[in-house]
């Protein structure tokens, strides 16, 4: 526990430098772009489509008299427009969530690395193709299980329980993975998600709780749903910011436990498995937390304090 909350503190800092700030634009023009044009040009036929198809259901008609009972009768209006909300947030998160990994995980391991773990030998042990097969893999998985149980996102209380479950192993499933490709070997990678799987989960549902804030914004009343298209732009952003924390809560985290499994190795083994530093013109970050004090370089002697006689003996 200990180490999610470090690994969540230096996230917390780590989102606010400038450089992460930028990482969210991309992600959120690409997802913007592409849902902006889905929503502005499909937002009526779709729900036009929908109010026809639910007329026809004597379920449907059954909910309407319900409501209409306790005067609600704009469910009549508002439940077409839900259950397309309800279509189009797991298809926008997901969007979101693969550019994040795509695009921002390597930058934000670059990032890191220069900051916080210059001395972590980079295996490789991941590729452009593995990465892209598990968070295809994972996301097929993710929205067969959306799928199956989407009723109960419509009902209290499993619609706070079942999503945050699913966002959480979907990001656990592919943000480990991504956090570790450059850094870790296929063997280590692993035997870390093998070893660490708890931790890993428990900080995929935490994101995937803060990844229900944004929908929040269209759950909490009628107007919001109605104005879903005005506020998908708003909700897009958010996600985006939140998945660039998560990126970097998962790295922290990941690249931790690896810089702890091979000091472990290289102290069962001997010193030939020490960490190799990477060439690097920089100086390692005061806050580089790779190295145990164990494996650090030993520190010069100043002149005059080494071994043997000083000037001035006799």
């Amino acid at each position: 526990m200990n180490d999610i909350l470090r690994a969540l503190g230096r996230a917390l800092v780590s989102l606010l430098h400038p450089r992460m700030l930028w990482l969210t634009a991309m992600p959120f023009i690409v997802s913007g772009l592409i849902w902006g044009a889905v929503i502005w040009f499909g937002w009526e036929p779709f729900t036009d489509f929908l109010r026809v198809w639910l007329e026809q259901w004597q379920f449907t008609q059954w909910i309407y008299r319900f409501f209409g009972y306790f005067g609600v009768d704009s469910v009549r209006m508002a439940l077409a427009p839900f259950i397309l909300v309800a279509l189009l947030v797991p298809l926008i998160v997901v969007t979101a969530l693969l550019l994040i990994a795509g695009w921002s995980m390597p930058a934000v391991l670059r990032h890191l690395s220069r900051r916080h773990f210059i001395h972590l030998e980079a295996r490789q042990g991941g590729s452009f193709w593995g990465s892209l097969g598990q968070s295809l893999g994972a996301t097929v998985v993710f929205l067969i299980a959306a799928l199956v149980t989407l009723p109960l996102w419509l009902v209290p209380p499993f619609f706070a329980i079942v999503p945050p479950l699913l966002w959480g192993w979907l990001t656990y499933r592919v943000m480990t993975y991504d956090a570790l490709a450059y850094h870790a070997s296929a063997e280590e990678r692993r035997r870390l998600v093998r070893e660490r799987r708890l931790p890993l989960l428990v900080i995929g549902v935490a994101t995937g709780l803060l990844g229900s804030l944004p929908t929040l914004l269209w759950v909490s009343s009628v107007i919001m749903i109605v104005l879903f298209p005005v506020i998908a732009l708003l909700a897009i952003w958010l996600y985006v910011v939140i998945f660039v924390f998560s990126a970097l809560w998962f790295a922290h985290y990941c690249l931790r436990a690896l810089s702890r499994l091979r000091a472990e190795e290289a102290a069962r083994h001997g010193p030939t498995l020490a960490v190799t530093v990477l060439p690097d013109s920089g100086t390692p970050s005061s806050e580089s937390e790779d190295l145990p004090p164990a494996l650090s370089p030993p520190v010069p002697p100043l002149p005059g304090t080494g071994p043997g006689p000083s000037n001035g003996s006799p």
